[in-house]
């Protein structure tokens, strides 16, 4: 493994402001939302049931101090419950104030390696609106009935006062599965969450089975890796699809809402992956959805990442699409196979926040309020602006990284993997075995194949690395 040393994160540190400069991104919150901040984390808009007796629990990264849910769960006669308890942001900012005016500026927190730039003041992301262990905090609890297969056979919402028992991280849960040690929620979440993806299978929907490229600190320094998500995150990003596919039933029902939506490859690009799976030998039978496909391949086999990596064309042109009246020609998200909207993380995405008390109205049989319907309209060029800002600096923040990892490996031979080949410019994408790195690579490249290539540029300065065939 290669690791940035000690010395070096300062002049990391300038480049990540580069980029923040870049891409225009703030650096810190303008005066008077900071005030506004502060006074309405002492007042927070408190109304609904106390359900602080619930047991809920957050699953998250280790050290997460925004934590927009938590969870409980009960086996039932013939089925199970979810109760799922999302951060009522709603309770502390209004449509219209200065800080909802400065959460549209910025639409979703932005991640850094060493820092992040939030949607929200930490007074309220990271203390008065988190629900952190221990502290009473508002909520919109989602209630939803399962039945016995997991399939969503009754769903509500409603404003209330929690109180999360446990700040858990998924190696905790996953560790107390394993060993049959889990009972209680952990155990029923690899209990349900397992149904629910055998459910998204029988329906169509994908998860990819891709490790994500992540910076890492360590030591004082950053390395590159490559993390294959664990079982417990598939299971609780299941709970998170369930309750984002009921609020998009229960938006299409009232005719007033926002999806987040996919629409299904286009055939040229189906035509184009069925290809690359016969090159690869990757089994394609004839009737077989593309979910099927990949679910079970395995990333480490070097043909099947290239077939992974080759095939993420197909869940491209996600967006949003708002209405207020018949519902939209496209309101299904092609990669969950059913209607779905955003309502859990609004402490960290503005869209979740109106989401959300669209359906708190729409359960209480109320009329939405007027200023969040008449918001709903520029949320998808909101989203979509903000996204792509914060997918840049995804990318260029790992480009640099790479960049630094391998800036006096210039000439020097690595093993790699070629998941991209491009039919028309030459040469493609290779993947490093040791560092994490993804780069373009020159040469007439063998897709699926195990290579040497030797580094012919790393440059900080412009965060491009090259390789060459060797």
């Amino acid at each position: 493994m290669i690791q940035v040393p000690a010395a070096m994160p300062t002049r990391l540190e300038d480049g990540f402001e580069r980029i923040r400069r870049e891409l225009r991104l703030p650096d810190g919150f303008p005066q008077p939302v900071l005030d506004e901040a502060a006074w309405v984390a002492q007042v927070p808009r408190l109304a609904g049931e106390d359900m602080t007796d619930v047991p809920f629990v957050t699953i998250d990264p280790p050290g997460s101090m925004d934590l927009d849910q938590a969870v409980h769960l009960e086996r039932l006669r013939g089925g199970y419950r979810v109760w799922y308890a999302i951060a009522d942001v709603g309770a502390f900012v209004r449509p219209g104030g200065v800080i909802d005016a400065e959460a549209r500026t910025r639409g979703e927190t932005v991640y850094f390696p060493a820092g992040k730039v939030p949607l929200h003041p930490k007074v309220l992301s990271e203390s008065a609106a988190s629900l952190l262990p221990g502290a009473e905090r508002p909520a919109a609890v989602w209630r939803i009935d399962l039945d016995a297969d997991g399939r969503t056979v009754g769903a509500d919402v409603q404003r209330a006062l929690v109180r999360s028992r446990e700040r858990l991280d998924y190696a905790y849960v996953q560790a107390a599965v394993d060993t049959g040690t889990a009972d209680g929620t952990l155990g029923l979440l690899a209990e349900i969450g397992r149904l629910r993806l055998e459910l998204e299978r029988e329906r169509g929907g994908v998860t990819l089975p891709t490790p994500e490229q992540e910076v890492v600190t360590d030591d004082g320094g950053y390395r590159l890796e490559f993390r294959l998500p664990l079982p417990a995150e598939a299971w609780n990003a299941q709970i998170s699809l369930l309750t984002g596919m009921a609020a998009a039933s229960m938006m299409l029902d009232a005719e007033i809402g926002v999806l987040r939506v996919l629409p299904e490859p286009r055939q040229e690009d189906l035509a184009k992956v069925r290809r690359v799976a016969r090159a690869l030998d990757v089994p394609w039978p004839d009737g077989v959805a593309y979910g099927e496909v990949v679910h079970g391949l395995d990333p480490e086999n070097p043909r099947q990442a290239a077939f992974l990596h080759e095939s993420k064309v197909l869940l491209r042109g996600a967006g949003y699409v708002a209405f207020n009246g018949a519902p939209p020609k496209l309101a299904e998200h092609a990669a969950v196979a059913a209607p779905y909207t955003h309502v859990t993380a609004p402490l960290r995405r503005l869209v979740d926040r109106y989401a959300t008390e669209v359906c708190l109205a729409v359960a209480a049989g109320e009329p939405v309020p007027s200023d969040v319907g008449a918001a709903l309209e520029a949320l998808p060029e909101i989203m979509a602006g903000t996204g792509r800002r914060a997918s840049a600096v995804d990318r260029a923040s790992v480009d640099l990284v790479e960049a630094f990892l391998l800036r006096d490996k210039v000439g020097q031979a690595f093993d790699a993997v070629v998941i991209d080949v491009d039919g028309q410019r030459g040469g493609g994408q290779v993947q490093l075995v040791d560092p994490a790195v993804i780069a373009r690579c020159d040469g007439d490249l063998p897709l699926g194949e195990q290579v040497t290539v030797r580094l012919t540029r790393a440059d900080p300065a412009t965060r491009e690395v090259r390789f060459t065939l060797a």
